[in-house]
C-alpha cells in the first residue's frame, strides 16, 4: 500500500441528533424518520408509534475528514 500524504480532504458533517423508538429501540436520524411513525413497529405490528427518545451526540464530537485519495478517516 503506497504512502498517502492526505492532501485532498473532505470535511464530514458532524453527527446530528438521533431518535430511538421506545418500543423496538430502532435508532434513526430525524431526517430519516421525516415525522413518520417508527417504520420497524409499523412493519412488524402495523402500529403507528411516534414515541421516541432523543439521543444527543457527544458533547464535543471530533471534527472528521476523509481522504479522497485513500479513503482514510482522520479526526
Amino acid at each position: 500500500m503506497p504512502d498517502c500524504h492526505h492532501r485532498h480532504l473532505t470535511l464530514l458533517p458532524a453527527p446530528t441528533g438521533r431518535l430511538r423508538c421506545r418500543h423496538c429501540h430502532l435508532t434513526l436520524s430525524k431526517e430519516e424518520l421525516g415525522g413518520n411513525p417508527c417504520p420497524e413497529c409499523y412493519e412488524r405490528d402495523g402500529a403507528r408509534r411516534y414515541d421516541f427518545d432523543k439521543i444527543d451526540p457527544e458533547t464535543a464530537p471530533p471534527v472528521r475528514y476523509r481522504c479522497d485519495d485513500c479513503g482514510a478517516l482522520i479526526e
